[in-house]
């Protein structure tokens, strides 16, 4: 596949990373995609109705969660080829599922692409001081260069 992958996750670094991307990618001829994360493990968080039988339960509220996150996640998506539209040029898209740092390294190995662009501040980044920066592990995980737009 190669080109430049973007990984999105609605924060303002995030669309500063794609586009930047896209800039970089019009001057050098260079495909972009961007991929958004969807991680199944947050959505064990309880309901509004007592549930009747709890794995049942369990099982729809996951469910429906997990179709709430695709759905954002398909939101962010569009708006980034929206954003691209507004550019004058069209990227691909796709949604990943598992831990993001995993799966976007893993996603651009797998497909290879050249470099991999990320925002500095996601919208997990209350989280940092307990799982450390997104932005950060991926640059040290990935085996292509990463790109940390501020």
């Amino acid at each position: 596949m190669g080109g430049y992958l973007v990984a999105i996750d609605g924060s303002p670094a995030s669309r500063d990373a794609l586009k930047y991307a896209i800039d970089l990618a019009e001057d050098t001829g260079t495909s972009v995609t961007a991929v958004h994360v969807v991680v199944p493990e947050q959505f064990f968080t309880g309901g509004d109705v007592p549930p009747v039988n709890f794995a049942d339960a369990d099982r729809e509220l996951v469910m429906s969660s997990i179709e709430d996150a695709e759905t954002r996640g398909q939101e962010l998506l569009d708006e980034a080829s929206a954003a691209a539209d507004d550019e004058g040029t069209s990227i691909e898209t796709g949604l990943l599922y598992g831990e993001p740092v995993e799966r976007v390294t893993e996603f651009a190995e797998e497909n290879d692409f050249d470099a991999i662009f990320v925002g500095h501040r996601g919208t997990s980044e209350r989280y940092q001081g307990l799982f450390g920066s997104t932005a950060k592990e991926i640059a040290g995980r990935a085996t292509i260069p990463v790109t940390v737009v501020r």
